[in-house]
């Protein structure tokens, strides 16, 4: 490896550390709501996919997940450990990496302008929303009757308004803040 693509490469993955970081972070600013608390992980995970672009951000997701499995406490409410990931909220925890793959599929297919990324980050949103609603039915309610129609207004519905502001605002980041990266990290 030469050494201006090993330096590269480096950046990257500093970038990478520190967009997770962000995440647990964000992760932290938590407002308790029953089984899933409001938090700003989507925007960090926004934010990351946006500035990263889809494979160094499918990274950042992937690399806070781990943190998170080995026990160090990012994720919401200083959680961490296998537990928290096998828990009520697992399933939306492992919905980021879903959100950033569908995202990293999408932006790879179309494009990164500002229209086909809000595209896929609401796609990714979905795929979060899908796997964490199916994840709290199976390990929450598992067995108790809790509807689907239930479980979506329980774990879905109050976030919606919510987590479309931070897709927003991190889409408002990625434009200021994005230019200014070396050009190497711009998706």
């Amino acid at each position: 490896m030469s050494a201006p693509s090993s330096r590269a490469d480096v950046r990257g993955m500093a970038f990478v550390a520190l967009m997770a970081a962000v995440l647990a972070l964000c992760a932290w600013i938590t407002i308790p709501l029953g089984p899933v608390p409001f938090t700003m992980q989507n925007f960090g995970i926004f934010a990351a996919l946006g500035l990263l672009g889809g494979r160094r951000g499918s990274l950042t997701v992937a690399v806070y997940l781990l943190l998170g499995l080995v026990g160090l406490p990012v994720f919401s409410g200083f959680g961490a450990g296998p537990g928290a990931l096998l828990g009520p909220t697992g399933g939306f925890l492992l919905g980021f990496l879903a959100s950033a793959l569908v995202y990293w599929a999408v932006t790879a297919r179309w494009g990164t302008a500002a229209p086909i990324m809000a595209l896929a980050m609401v796609l990714g949103l979905a795929a979060c929303y899908a796997l964490g609603t199916v994840w709290f039915l199976a390990v929450y309610a598992g067995g108790n009757g809790t509807t689907l129609a239930a479980a979506l207004t329980l774990c879905v519905l109050p976030y919606v308004v919510p987590d479309l502001i931070k897709l927003g605002l991190a889409l408002v980041l990625v434009r200021r803040v994005g230019p200014h990266l070396p050009a190497h990290l711009q998706p």
